[in-house]
């Protein structure tokens, strides 16, 4: 008789007090046997873990040798999952946050394919939640000799970059080198990247599995927009820097000048000195082939490469 596979399911808790019943109810009550919980406690300051703590005792009793809550100092989203990755046991892995929620029989469904295919990323739909109205977001079909336009696809918005639709195997992230980001911006976007890379085999089940909480979804005010530009272009920066050496064959070779153009160009439109901040992004810049594949308009990259010459 076959053994069904473990996933692991890490859910970073900071802040969610409000959301937090919700959340571990739809993960803890999942019909699948072999699921290990892994909630990494983010040093957070509400009654988030008093109320999970409870829930667990009141209704979850019996799966406490699959639960295994971590606690640390506040560090970010990035390093909370880190930490939970550390501790996964899982051939599996699949993310949540805690102010979501999971479908049903989500992880029935994702480690039945599992099973089936061995897959090495198995990806699927979620639906925002906006409190008064849902979004469905459906992605496009990959497989494995599609990945290097998915991330293409991902880093220009044309495919979804979401961390939590997409369970992977465990050994795709401890037998690569595995960078993590240091901010909380467009984090799912680093981590993702590298992992479609070196994943050898990808599923897509069409199925709406994950429940994506966006309830204050307004627009955002120009402060707000600064702050998220220039901590996204810092993330995707570091993740340059850490294949500048060898970009011909690293995960981000056909995104990798349009992440040095849209960091200049954010760099020149929010007033942000990236360009002393990171020395070698002017010549990166220099070096670069504007594209009508980019995100940042067309225009906005020529300008950015004109105005980098003039000024470096």
């Amino acid at each position: 008789m076959q053994v069904e596979m473990k996933i692991s399911i890490i859910a970073p808790i900071y802040g969610v007090e409000k959301y937090i019943t919700k959340f571990a109810d739809s993960v803890l009550s999942q019909s699948y046997p072999n699921i290990e919980f892994i909630f990494v406690n983010d040093g957070t300051k509400d009654n988030s873990m008093i109320i999970l703590d409870a829930l667990i005792e009141e209704k979850y009793s019996h799966l406490k040798p699959n639960i295994v809550i971590v606690n640390k100092e506040n560090g970010g989203l990035p390093a909370a999952r880190r930490t939970g990755m550390e501790h996964a046991t899982g051939e599996y892995i699949l993310f949540a946050d805690s102010d979501d929620w999971l479908e049903a029989d989500a992880v029935n469904k994702i480690m039945t394919e599992a099973n089936r295919s061995h897959a090495d990323i198995i990806y699927f739909d979620l639906v925002k939640e906006y409190g008064h109205k849902q979004s469905i977001k459906r992605e496009r079909e990959y497989c494995a000799k599609d990945k290097e336009l998915w991330i293409e696809n991902i880093f220009n918005y044309r495919s979804h970059g979401y961390t939590v639709t997409k369970c992977f195997r465990r050994v795709l992230y401890t037998e690569n080198k595995i960078y993590t980001p240091k901010l909380g911006m467009h984090e799912d976007i680093y981590l993702m990247t590298q992992l479609i890379f070196y994943a050898n085999s990808i599923v897509r089940l069409p199925e709406v599995l994950y429940h994506y909480r966006k309830d204050n979804e307004a627009a955002m005010c120009a402060d707000v927009r600064h702050r998220r530009h220039i901590a996204s272009s810092r993330n995707l920066l570091d993740l340059y820097y850490n294949y500048m050496d060898n970009l011909s064959t690293s995960p981000i070779r056909s995104v990798a000048d349009g992440i040095v153009l849209r960091a200049g160009w954010h760099a020149l439109i929010h007033k942000t000195d990236l360009f002393s901040e990171f020395p070698w992004l002017s010549k990166a810049i220099k070096s670069a082939k504007p594209s009508t594949r980019y995100r940042t308009p067309l225009l906005f990259q020529i300008f950015v490469k004109i105005y980098t010459s003039l000024k470096y």
